[in-house]
Parts: C-alpha cells; structure tokens; sequence
C-alpha cells in the first residue's frame, strides 16, 4: 500500500470520507493530478508543482484543504481561511455534509487556472 494510502486509512472514519470525497472531486475536475505523500500529508501536484494538500486536524476537528497559491485567489472569499499564512488559503470541513461541491469545484478550477 502506498504512504498516502496507509495515511488516509489510519485517520478515523470521520475524516476519512472527508478526505476521500476531496480526492474524488479532484481527480474527476483534474484527471492528470498527482496525489503524493508530501510533508507528511496527502498533497496533489498539478504540472508537477504543489496544489493542494488534505490535512485532518483531529485536536480541531476538521479536514483542512489548503490551496498552495491561495492567496492569489480572487473569488469564494467568505469561503476561505488565511489564518497567518503567507501563500496558503484553505477550505476547513467538519464533516462530510458540510462540503459544498459548488464552491469546492469553483475553488479547485480558480485555482488550476493559476497554473500556466
């Protein structure tokens, strides 16, 4: 099983559909994405450079995905977390129902659209 894998199914069940849900909704709106095992988290690469990683934080309880160029976003706003970050901006789900597709897709093309 590969690191990324063994990672995801070790997280308890409740962070695991969230980030599993993520990665299905990424690899459908990006195909040729890479999901690798970067810094110790699940992290897709997109054109071989940093996209997004899938971070739970289980002392706050929620699934942080945080988009490396985040802060060169323009729209969904009110949707995303800077939190002292300098590049990162970031979606927080605290469960799977939580996650607005919409939104998530919006933010995930804005995003590639960074890449050139």
């Amino acid at each position: 099983m590969k690191p990324t894998q063994e990672y995801i199914f070790r997280q308890p069940e409740k962070y695991q559909v969230v980030v599993l849900h993520i990665i299905d909704v990424v690899s459908k709106i990006i195909p040729e994405v890479e999901l690798l095992f970067k810094y110790g988290i699940p992290y897709f690469y997109y054109k071989k450079k940093p996209f997004c990683y899938l971070a739970p934080n289980h002392k706050k309880e929620f699934v942080d995905v945080g988009f490396a160029r985040g802060f060169q976003l323009k729209q969904n706003q009110k949707f995303l977390i800077g939190e002292n970050r300098n590049t990162v901006k970031s979606l927080r789900y605290f469960s799977l129902e939580e996650i607005d597709n919409s939104v998530l897709t919006s933010v995930i093309e804005e995003t590639m659209s960074l890449y050139k």
